[in-house]
């Protein structure tokens, strides 16, 4: 997914998406320890996503902080 893709998330698609690239992360982890892996590639392009939707994620609390006081 790209960053701006992400954004246009509500937090709640977020938290899904979030749950669902690490149920998939570890299906590829677990795809290469069997060697049945064919992309070596969409394991970093999975931590990728997740390190983004995380990001933005965490961006959010901040302002919500800072707007909260």
């Amino acid at each position: 997914m790209k960053l701006k893709e992400i954004r246009e998330l509500t937090k709640d698609e977020m938290d899904r998406k979030l749950v669902d690239y690490k149920q998939e992360l570890f299906n590829l982890r677990f795809q290469h320890a069997t060697s049945q892996l064919e992309n070596p590639k969409k394991l970093g392009q999975t931590k990728k996503t997740i390190a983004r939707i995380k990001t933005i994620l965490r961006e959010l609390e901040l302002s919500n902080q800072g707007s909260g006081k």
